[in-house]
């Protein structure tokens, strides 16, 4: 009892600690508009892949007879590269939702009149209070997602999240079990890895769920054409702490 003590007891700290664990779920889904439910499943998807990762390459140097400090040195190296991924994702979302905000922020119509005359005149999409301004004609809807519409989650975004979380490392998971896999004694291996992946998951959703239920209730207001430039550079910063600070 005493091992799966300290599994589930390292699992959430590490996890409560390191915000790359749970931030990027939380300032994607706002930006998106994605639902409890999407966001807690690609949660839990992407905290799975990140646990069972460092599962396997523990088992691996185990059976290839590698060193407790080479399979560690592994993983600090998938540590760096994820850090430089997430900073290099964020970055570049953050570039995209600031060109989609210039973008859809404003643009012109073309008018022809009775008389012949065909001028051109701009406009803004909303007001001050975020609200859709109202027209006395029609034109074509942008060609993303609306402010308040939920983008598909059919896109590029999560399939980044979760390669970047698959390849970041656990840490303190490999030093608990490694000796144990050494040994053949696959009960401590099985009761560390379960507990460990049990603790992490739960963290990672107890924090997102309770950011995404806070975060619903604020209003952006006229900020909320820059939510996606925001989700971006939160998670910019996120591998910012990781690569500089070891977060």
């Amino acid at each position: 009892m005493a091992l799966l003590g300290s599994a589930l007891l390292v699992g959430f700290m590490h996890t409560l600690f390191g915000p790359d664990h749970y931030l990027p779920f939380i300032v994607i889904g706002r930006a998106r508009r994605w639902g409890l439910g999407l966001t807690s499943l690609l949660t839990f998807v992407c905290g799975l892949g990140h646990v069972l990762s460092s599962v396997l390459l523990g088992l691996l140097g185990a059976a290839l007879g590698a060193a407790l400090h080479q399979v560690e040195g592994y993983e600090g190296s998938r540590g760096e590269w994820a850090g430089w991924a997430l900073l290099i994702f964020g970055g570049g979302y953050a570039a995209w939702g600031i060109y989609r905000a210039l973008r859809h922020g404003s643009h012109s119509h073309l008018h022809l009149h009775p008389d012949g005359d065909l001028h051109r005149h701009g406009h803004h999409h909303h007001h001050a209070d975020g609200h859709p301004r109202v027209h006395g004609h029609e034109h074509a809807a942008p060609d993303v997602e609306s402010y308040g519409t939920p983008a598909s989650w059919k896109s590029l975004t999560p399939w980044l999240l979760f390669l970047i979380f698959v390849l970041g490392p656990c840490e303190p998971l490999i030093p608990m079990f490694f000796a144990s896999a050494v040994a053949g004694q696959w009960e401590d291996v099985l009761l560390v890895a379960l507990g460990y992946t049990a603790a992490t998951l739960v963290a990672m959703h107890l924090l997102v769920t309770l950011f995404w239920f806070g975060l619903k209730r604020l209003p952006l207001g006229p900020l909320e054409r820059w939510s996606h430039a925001m989700a971006g550079l939160v998670i910019l910063l996120a591998g910012v702490g990781m690569v500089f600070l070891g977060l």
